[in-house]
């Protein structure tokens, strides 16, 4: 299950929550019973199966605890031996499993690795390295390693916290006026993130963003962007306040991720106030790190070469930690020649005084910013990039008790008609091709888009109890995408009399008919 995605998390959420907020009330809920909830909390997120290999699945828990113990091992390893060559070890191999996760659906499209939120795991792992060996961690809990690795709140979206932050607030004990206060906020930020993710994004995106369609002319790209733009900010400023919420329910002060970022008035302005963790974490462990060893190495002559190859390594990273594809890249690029071109122009006004701070000026800067953080979006978008080429798409778009709708794709196979069966309650049922002609799947990159199916359910399904709908793909064999699901309705009584009589019917006509003729034995010989 997806964290925060939806009001049935919300409300498992807060059945979840409830024993747990009493035992704060009271004053019991110290580390231990945190790391149980915290283990609640994963397992309910974490219970989707990884397809390793399409002939073999894993459940995504079992990964999560296999990565944890492994980074585990690493930082313990680097504790007892710390030194420069330990250290880039374990930051080699501390790397291995996320660019698998990156690397294996590209080179292996059948192939996937990892689990929700791997990549701001890594971060908080990589904090745990970079802390020892600068001295600032000299030992190490398991307890609390596992409990900041997985900090269940900020597992999927951030915001990214760091080591020696997080014990401090992990260790402390509230009294029941603090928990209540802490509750208060709780509630506030959760209405914050209800009005920006729930309502806000979902508006922008039902009725502007939608409405635009895929065109990619001069007034629709415009439009898109400012549309893209705010709802991104919505969306993830709204994941990121029930990540804060809810980590200030167990005591942990997770730091902010915005600050009216669009307010900004200059481009170094605008990254110390979006996505403000992450931006932090990599001028940190990234930017600062690489000027000064590009400082003790004397590896650049020029006074500020140092500082824009950096700017350069650090977004470029940044860009590639978002994805593989080509806009991300881009996006990355992007913004560390908006930030190079800043600090050049920023200098060259010192002395010129071109610009100054009057309220227009100040304005002027703003709307500036604004839109070529905007441009930069519509960039991450992939709005103006080629798309890439789908590799294989097994969907089932749609199942109840009257009808299951997909799709099925694979450009290896264009030529061939794929076949799906239907199984209910394990039991097969049809097995139709995949054939429909659907004019959307054609405007999203699907071939021809002859590629679509529909099954129609049998009536006796319509009998008030649950029922296991499930479709295959016959070539591999592998369940569709979103397959199986359990569908559930009234029932219909009138129907079910209906086709009783029809199948009464039909055995009355099939007694009265006259026994076929039979021929005569042959004769004897």
């Amino acid at each position: 299950m997806v964290p925060f995605s939806d009001f049935e998390y919300f409300g498992l959420l807060l059945y979840i929550l409830l024993p747990f907020g009493l035992l704060a009330y009271f004053g019991r809920l110290n580390r231990v019973t945190s790391l149980v909830a915290m283990g609640i909390l994963l397992a309910l997120q974490t219970s989707a199966p990884v397809h390793l290999r399409p002939d073999f699945e894993v459940r995504e828990l079992y990964i999560i605890g296999l990565y944890t113990a492994f980074q585990a091992l690493l930082a313990h390893w680097l504790l007892q031996f710390r030194s420069r060559s330990v250290f880039y070890a374990t930051l080699g191999l501390s790397l291995l499993p996320l660019a698998a996760a990156k690397l294996l659906p590209t080179l292996l499209p059948q192939t996937a690795f990892g689990f929700l939120g791997i990549s701001y795991v890594t971060f908080r792992a990589l904090d745990v390295l970079f802390s020892i060996q600068d001295g600032l961690v000299k030992d190490l809990s398991l307890q609390h390693y596992v409990a900041y690795v997985l900090f269940v709140p900020a597992l999927s979206s951030g915001p990214v916290d760091r080591y020696r932050r997080f014990i401090k607030d992990w260790n402390k004990t509230r009294s029941r006026a603090e928990f209540l206060d802490d509750l208060d906020f709780v509630a506030k930020r959760l209405a914050r993130g209800f009005l920006y993710k729930f309502v806000i994004a979902a508006l922008i995106n039902t009725y502007w963003m939608e409405a635009l369609g895929k065109g990619r002319g001069f007034t629709t790209l415009w439009m898109y962007m400012y549309a893209y733009t705010f709802y991104l900010f919505f969306d993830f400023a709204g994941y990121s306040a029930f990540a804060v919420a809810l980590a200030r329910f167990f005591g942990v002060h997770l730091p902010e991720n915005f600050d009216r970022p669009f307010l900004s008035k200059n481009i170094r302005d605008f990254w110390n106030r979006w996505h403000i963790s992450l931006s932090f974490w990599f001028r940190d462990h990234v930017y600062m790190r690489f000027l000064l060893a590009a400082s003790k190495g004397k590896w650049f002559s020029g006074k500020h070469t140092a500082s824009y190859c950096g700017l350069f390594l650090t977004f470029g990273i940044m860009g590639v930690w978002h994805g593989l594809s080509l806009h991300y890249m881009l996006y990355g690029l992007y913004h560390a020649a908006l930030l190079s071109g800043y600090d050049w122009f920023a200098r060259w006004n010192k002395q010129r005084k071109f610009l100054g701070e009057s309220a227009l000026q100040i304005f002027a800067n703003r709307l500036l910013t604004f839109h070529s953080i905007a441009f930069g979006l519509l960039l991450f978008s992939g709005r103006l990039t080629p798309a890439p080429p789908i590799a294989v798409e097994r969907l089932l778009e749609k199942a109840d008790t009257h009808e299951v709708i997909g799709m099925v794709w694979e450009p290896a196979a264009q030529q061939e008609v794929l076949q799906v069966d239907l199984f209910i309650d394990d039991q097969f049922i049809q097995r139709l091709p995949a054939d429909i002609e659907r004019e959307d799947l054609k405007e999203r990159g699907f071939g021809d888009g002859k590629h679509g199916f529909r099954f129609e359910v049998p009536w006796w399904v319509r009998d008030g109890r649950p029922h296991i709908i499930e479709v295959k793909d016959v070539k591999s064999n592998l369940p569709l995408k979103s397959s199986p699901q359990t569908v559930e309705c009234e029932r219909n009584e009138e129907e079910i009399r209906r086709e009783e009589e029809k199948l009464r019917k039909a055995r009355e006509a099939a007694l009265d008919q006259p026994p076929a003729a039979t021929p005569p034995d042959p004769a004897p010989k």
